[in-house]
């Protein structure tokens, strides 16, 4: 459909909330550079921001969301506890609200399912886990988090944590790595199952990813005037997924929303869906426990 509006596409929550298709991701944003991107994405038409704890940007982000001079409430705000802060979260969240400079976040994220040990990260706090974090999220009030969810939760430990009876609030959102190198299409299927929406971080692979040297989709991308960032960006929010592009680059930060007005087919998605190359950019080498198992595809 030639009139396909992605960047005003947004999905519903599990909570009524609709969460922007497409935001901005600032992992891996220097300070000094994400302030300048956050306020050019929102001048440029993003509404989705995502950013947290750990990348110790927040309060840049949130000078940038003040410099666009868009109102607070027209923009989604995500960001996330980190590891190192799961037996502390309401002082997590005061931290991050603090260095946002805003009253609250539209979406918080336990970050990892790791408790980590803040006084040696490797290794996992003894009495603590991300089940008893998820109990102290669902305390939250509202007027803080309108909505709470998980990132880089896999089938095993989703499993765990639904089922477990001290789990009242399903989780709004699983943000995830998702190209289509490390697609996952079993672990999206179960969270479509559970009513829980998937957002796709590392959409775009990174620089190292063979994505890039990929023939189908340089070729797709040639042939449909675009490049090879806004077919996967396109491919990402055809599959369900809301995405959250990363760059500090201006040029890019505005040909990323560049996705209005055209599609992928129906055969040009199953092209992409057939990509045999597998690569994933985050690992769980780093983390004091294994949290991927390779129960996604």
């Amino acid at each position: 459909m030639a009139s396909a509006k992605n960047t005003s596409k947004s999905f519903t929550l599990n909570t009524g909330a609709r969460i922007p298709a497409i935001g901005l991701g600032t992992w891996q944003s220097a300070p000094d550079e994400v302030r300048d991107a956050v306020s050019a994405a929102l001048r440029k038409g993003y509404r989705h921001i995502d950013t947290a704890l750990a990348y110790g940007n927040e309060k840049e982000v949130g000078q940038g969301i003040k410099d666009s001079g868009v109102p607070r409430e027209e923009i989604w705000i995500t960001t996330k506890l980190d590891n190192t802060w799961h037996h502390r979260v309401e002082e997590g969240i005061a931290s991050s609200l603090r260095d946002l400079g805003t009253g609250d976040v539209d979406l918080y994220l336990m970050h990892w399912p790791s408790s980590t040990d803040p006084s040696d990260t490797k290794k996992h706090l003894p009495d603590w886990n991300f089940v008893k974090t998820w109990q102290e999220l669902q305390k939250l009030p509202a007027t803080k988090v309108k909505n709470i969810g998980v990132s880089n939760f896999g089938i095993r430990n989703l499993e765990i944590l639904l089922n477990d009876p001290s789990c009242k609030i399903i989780p709004a959102v699983n943000q995830i790595e998702l190209h289509p190198n490390n697609p996952s299409p079993k672990l999206l299927d179960y969270c479509k199952q559970k009513g829980i929406h998937c957002t796709a971080y590392s959409c775009l692979g990174s620089t190292g990813s063979p994505l890039y040297k990929d023939p189908t989709l340089l070729k797709m991308a040639d042939k449909k005037g675009k490049t090879p960032q806004q077919v996967l960006l396109v491919w990402g929010i055809q599959r369900g997924t809301s995405v959250i592009p990363k760059t500090v680059n201006t040029g890019r930060v505005e040909s990323n929303f560049d996705l209005d007005g055209w599609e992928l087919s129906s055969q040009e998605m199953k092209e992409l869906d057939g990509l045999t190359d597998r690569f994933k950019v985050c690992g769980d080498g780093w983390l004091p426990v294994k949290v991927f198992f390779g129960d996604d595809e």
